[in-house]
């Protein structure tokens, strides 16, 4: 490890990645510094490398750090303190790979797609916390290789529920001949993901999520919800399924949450699920127990599983049933056989004063 005055040079993977102010306080509550940030990535590389490898992924960079106050910018003109890179970095070196993607606008970009710890570790300089990859490979950006299930704790819910429904996830997608690898989000939920096959279209793979949901919905009606609109969800845990919507991302596997405890997302077998709390893993804990148990998430290559089940539920829930589509999210073009997307209170008011 080289030093400058104002920079570190870490050798990584092969290539030279300068880590510019490696003092400034990234975490200042937990002493975490920015230098700290970059070799816990580098710490949980293999890790963290089999979550984002060719995949084009979002950077979520907080370059000032977490602090009180702090906002993170949702807007394309990147206002605020932290914002979503969605598009490669002018600097960025030839040895930093990308993807080209298509946005649901019809809008097209490259994005980095990570093929080495170097290139992580090159994001974290930029004060990248969260990646958030797509579900697919850059040799094919158009078929998801992986289904996320994201269980969503509601107001009045927390950890303790999602890893309560998560059993049931699992239980359920034995029932279809699936497997499904969990972790911590980071914050109050669970994700749960499941390799699939690369044969079908994003509006397919939503679909067969929505199915998924519905059934799980159906056997647990007090514990879950798969109503898009708040106002109707209550106090269940609420599995989103827009996450597997175009551009749509989850955190990835060893990403650090922007909290002031520095929280990060943590692959975990499913016994263990029921006894752990998000708090016990952050950047200072996480090295240890990678070091120790390694990648959780390994076997996630191992396996491709079909959606046919799935989708062939979707049909008889709809001819069963009459369920159809739901919605997508505010930003997203109007999708075919997509329902109105107007909140049921504005909708029954509207109704109402037409009358």
């Amino acid at each position: 490890m080289a030093s400058a005055k104002d920079a570190v040079v870490l050798q990584v993977d092969g290539h030279e990645v300068r880590v510019s102010s490696p003092e400034k306080p990234y975490f200042a509550d937990r002493g975490i510094r920015k230098i700290d940030v970059v070799e816990y990535f580098i710490s949980v590389g293999d890790g963290i490398l089999n979550a984002l490898r060719d995949r084009p992924t979002t950077l979520e960079r907080w370059p000032g750090g977490v602090f009180e106050g702090a906002r993170l910018s949702t807007r394309v003109d990147n206002t605020g303190d932290a914002f979503y890179q969605k598009r490669v970095p002018k600097n960025a070196p030839d040895w930093v790979p990308t993807a080209h993607i298509t946005f649901p606008s019809g809008r097209t970009a490259d994005e980095i797609a990570p093929d080495s710890v170097a290139v992580v570790a090159w994001c974290a300089n930029l004060g990248t916390l969260t990646f958030h990859p797509w579900p697919v490979s850059k040799s094919d950006v158009e078929q998801p290789d992986q289904i996320r299930i994201d269980l969503d704790p509601q107001p009045g819910t927390d950890f303790a529920d999602a890893a309560w429904v998560a059993p049931h996830v699992r239980e359920l997608l034995a029932e279809f001949g699936m497997q499904g690898w969990p972790k911590t989000s980071g914050g109050r939920g669970v994700h749960v993901y499941v390799p699939i096959q690369p044969r079908w279209t994003f509006p397919e793979v939503r679909r067969a999520v929505i199915a998924f949901g519905r059934e799980l919905e159906r056997r647990l009606p007090d514990r879950v919800t798969m109503s898009w609109w708040k106002e109707e969800r209550g106090e269940k845990i609420f599995i989103d399924y827009n996450q597997m919507a175009r551009d749509r991302t989850i955190a990835s596997a060893y990403s650090i949450r922007a909290r002031p405890h520095a929280p990060v997302s943590a692959p975990v077998d499913w016994d263990e699920l029921p006894d752990v709390s998000p708090f016990d893993f952050d950047v200072r804990t996480m090295p240890a127990r990678f070091k120790d148990v390694g990648d959780k998430h390994a076997g996630l290559a191992d396996h491709a599983f079909g959606i046919e089940p799935l989708l062939e539920l979707a049909e008889r829930q709809a001819k069963d049933d009459g369920l159809g589509d739901l919605p997508y999210p505010p930003d997203y073009p109007k999708m075919p056989g997509e329902p109105m997307r107007v909140q049921p209170s504005r909708a029954k008011r509207s109704t109402s004063e037409n009358e």
